[in-house]
């Protein structure tokens, strides 16, 4: 039997092992800024296979100078203390090495919204529902798993393995992906088992960026509210520019490989969204301020600096039109999110390799896809020219309500990924 067949005989014979790990990670409840329980389960984990896990909280002060680094939400809310990295480093031969991993973290619930328990594992046939069993802890649960394997049956790779899981990825990944790069685990190529629908592989990222505005008005005693300016009104001018700016963007960006797997999206390659309001404090007052928060994400193709002109002078036009707004500026604030889309060429290595074993393992045909969201991948290859790919399974209502995946493409995504390791690094005979 060939060392490929050898592993996927092994990881088919660990199904029910699989969806335990999944169901203890899903249970660990880890929202961005709370990955602790989440990491305990896999040092458990890493440890059982006979691992000694490298664990640590990361340092602010040891990352603000990298080009890619923003202060996060979550630091801004609960600073880094609590919430620690876990990586391993499984020594091979001379060949070249590989990181295997993804993100522990995963986005809040409503769970008013969930027909299911959000926060357990509940499997109805071949689906499996919680927060978090595609985005990403079924990857992740995959990858041990795919890891163990290969422990198990014997394979000696011809290259270093390492093996992370690392927080704050929802939140831009600075305190997670960034500070595991800055560690010094940095490979020859990645492998990060986000749900990228197997047997297509990600090799692309979006820009993301948080922007806020406060909008100026005056407050009066609604009674005399002649005498003064509803800022909730100007704030309503300010939203409708950025709706016609967002259509206006649609309109004009395109990007193929965001809606190589998923159709709804083209035509909808960008993004701008308004997604918290807050203003005023009576009924009867007329609000002094408004506060607008948004986000904007876009695909491969234009910088930071273009998109934050285009939104600026959306807001601009509509001060200079308004006799308030234009002696009364509104301010825009920049914060949070500031990631850079990335894209490697679909020739790089890693991602040939990965879609000749997903294919392989899938019978079906993939396609080179991404752009649509921000991913911890662009660090890789922004920031330290390394190749790095999104090999993952299925998943849908991801951040929604009753989220869920596969058992088969969690098994397939293990055989894949085990066969990326074997065919990347090689056999060391």
């Amino acid at each position: 039997m060939s060392t490929k067949a050898t592993l996927e005989e092994t990881i088919d014979s660990k199904e029910s092992d699989l969806i335990e790990l999944v169901t203890e990670l899903v249970e660990a409840q880890t929202v961005t800024g709370n990955e602790k329980p989440g990491q305990a389960v896999v040092i458990d984990r890493l440890e059982s296979i006979g691992y000694q896990p490298d664990v640590w909280e990361p340092s602010p002060d040891e990352l603000t100078d990298h080009e890619g680094y923003f202060q996060t939400s979550s630091y801004d809310a609960v600073g880094y203390d609590g919430r620690p990295n876990v990586a391993v480093r499984i020594e091979g031969g001379d060949g070249p090495t590989l990181t295997l991993g993804g993100h522990i973290d995963v986005v809040d619930v409503t769970e008013s919204e969930w027909e299911r328990e959000p926060w357990t594992v509940t499997q109805e046939g071949d689906t499996l529902y919680g927060r978090g069993v595609a985005d990403m802890k079924g990857g992740l649960a995959a990858v041990l798993l795919a890891i163990e394997a290969l422990e198990n049956s014997g394979v000696e790779l011809g290259g270093d393995l390492i093996f992370q899981s690392t927080i704050e990825e929802e939140d831009g990944g600075i305190g997670g992906a960034l500070s595991t790069l800055e560690r010094g685990y940095v490979p020859d190529a990645a492998v990060i088992a986000e749900p990228f629908n197997i047997p297509n592989i990600g090799i692309a990222s979006a820009g993301v960026m948080y922007f806020r505005v406060e909008v100026p008005g005056k407050s009066v005693h609604a009674a005399w509210g002649h005498q003064g300016v509803n800022a909730i009104g100007n704030a309503t001018k300010i939203y409708h520019a950025i709706e016609e700016l967002d259509q206006q963007r649609k309109a004009e960006i395109d990007y193929e490989p965001a809606y190589q797997s998923d159709p709804d999206l083209e035509g909808n390659v960008t993004n701008i969204n308004i997604g918290m309001i807050e203003a005023g404090d009576w009924p009867s007052t007329l609000p002094g301020k408004a506060i607008l928060q948004g986000r904007v994400g876009w695909p491969p193709g234009e910088s930071r600096k273009d998109v934050r002109e285009q939104i600026e002078s959306a807001i601009q036009e509509v001060a200079n039109d308004d006799p308030w707004l234009k002696d009364n500026q509104p301010l825009i604030e920049w914060f949070g999110w500031q990631a850079v889309p990335h894209e490697i060429s679909p020739d790089a290595e890693i991602a040939q390799i990965s879609k000749q074993n997903a294919e392989r393992i899938t019978e079906q045909s993939g396609s080179f896809v991404g752009g649509n969201a921000a991913l911890d991948e662009r660090f890789y290859a922004l920031y330290y020219d390394i190749n790095a790919v999104s090999v993952g399974p299925e998943g849908w209502n991801l951040h929604g309500a009753d989220e869920h995946t596969t058992v088969p493409a969690l098994l397939e995504t293990a055989k894949t990924i085990a066969g990326i390791a074997v065919d990347y690094c090689g056999v060391d005979d």
